[in-house]
């Protein structure tokens, strides 16, 4: 189903976020080798998947956890797109780095953690790239909106929201997966948003049936976390699926094209 509500279509390259069928961006959540990605890359572009996502940076509550690549690892991305043909997505954590990424990365992603790093999001408003702007696991949909008019003011409203889940008093699931806010989103802006089943639920078994549901009920596309194997995922592997889980979501995904 697409949203009653009409969005600004966000044009990449020669792709739509916004447009007339939802977009699937999937990928593992950290880029752990160059042999890792290219291979996830190939099975995906297979697949009918449109956005190779992964991190290069990851923010990580422990100090200890694996915390990227590195620039590195965006040289690995980067080689993955270009010979599948799949348009980039990964997170900036550091201005420093902007125009490295403007130049090589075709969505930008400003994480949950810095939805609130306004010094960021001026700088990625300063630029014309695509935005994907994730909400602050405690963020009001407001406060989420006004996290996106920074980057507008600045001069770029190529902005995609992006629900991911958000922190309340359930501890089953990582997250509570507001779907409410896809209508609400494209109704108080215009602006396309997708949603993140993986973060969203924390739950591998759950990330299919949300993914069909957050479709359902309007959303412009889904980010997905995938795997070759996800049991020897280096982060974030409760909530990643395998390529053969991937390819079945999209199968399902195809009716609302």
């Amino acid at each position: 189903m697409i949203s009653k509500f009409e969005v600004k279509p966000i044009k990449v390259g020669h792709r739509t976020i916004g447009g007339n069928a939802p977009v699937i961006i999937a990928g593992p959540c950290s880029v752990e080798s160059a042999e890792q990605i290219m291979e996830i890359a190939i099975q995906a572009k297979h697949m009918g998947v449109n956005f190779l996502r992964g991190g290069i940076f990851k923010p990580r509550t422990s100090p200890h956890d694996f915390q990227g690549l590195g620039l590195e690892g965006l040289d690995f991305m980067v080689n993955a797109g270009k010979h599948t043909g799949l348009a980039i997505v990964t997170e900036l954590m550091d201005a420093k780095h902007l125009d490295l990424f403007v130049d090589k990365v075709d969505v930008i992603q400003i994480g949950s953690r810095n939805m609130y790093n306004y010094a960021l999001l001026k700088a990625v408003g300063e630029t014309k790239k695509p935005i994907l702007l994730k909400r602050g696991f405690s963020a009001t949909i407001r406060e989420w909106i006004m996290a996106a008019e920074h980057i507008a003011k600045s001069g770029n409203d190529n902005i995609i929201f992006c629900e991911r889940g958000i922190r309340t008093f359930e501890d089953y699931t990582r997250n509570t997966l507001d779907l409410t806010a896809v209508p609400i989103i494209q109704k108080e802006t215009g602006l396309p948003i997708i949603v993140d089943p993986s973060h969203g639920t924390g739950i591998r078994e759950l990330v299919g049936i949300m993914s069909e549901a957050s479709i359902a009920c309007g959303a412009n596309g889904l980010m997905i976390e995938a795997h070759t194997n996800p049991e020897l995922s280096i982060s974030d592997k409760a909530q990643t699926v395998d390529m053969l889980e991937l390819s079945e979501i999209v199968k399902k995904i195809e009716k609302y094209k």
